[in-house]
């Protein structure tokens, strides 16, 4: 049975799960459930621990830029819709490539900049 312990205002569920031949884990349903995972997940390693997460669409945090600009452009009606998708999916893979590149720069791994490289030391 699933433990649950209170952080916050989200409970925190605990339970051991059995890792079949194929390597293969069932999600219990609380998990299931209690994030409103569909049909997607995101896996990754982090910490030294497995961190499943729901693929969520874009929250629309950048809808209203796009938006403005391809209006500047002077899109609209059909025109206007295609384009907001086509450019709206682009947001998740940059973003995703940013995260990748300051993971390497953090490690030591890629190319970085530091606070005065970019906007210069003080007294300059």
């Amino acid at each position: 049975m699933a433990q649950s312990a209170k952080i916050g205002v989200f409970p925190m569920f605990k339970k051991r799960i059995s890792v079949s031949q194929k390597r293969q884990i069932t999600l219990p349903i609380e998990f299931f459930t209690t994030l409103g995972i569909e049909h997607e997940v995101d896996c990754y390693v982090q910490n030294n621990a497995i961190v499943i997460r729901p693929v969520r669409d874009s929250g629309g945090e950048f809808d209203e830029q796009i938006l403005a600009d391809l209006i500047l452009q002077g899109l609209s009606g059909e025109n206007l819709l295609t384009k907001f998708k086509e450019v709206r999916k682009q947001i998740r893979p940059a973003v995703e490539e940013l995260i990748a590149d300051a993971t390497s720069a953090a490690n030591g791994k890629g190319d970085f900049a530091t606070y005065d490289d970019i906007f210069g030391s003080e007294g300059k």
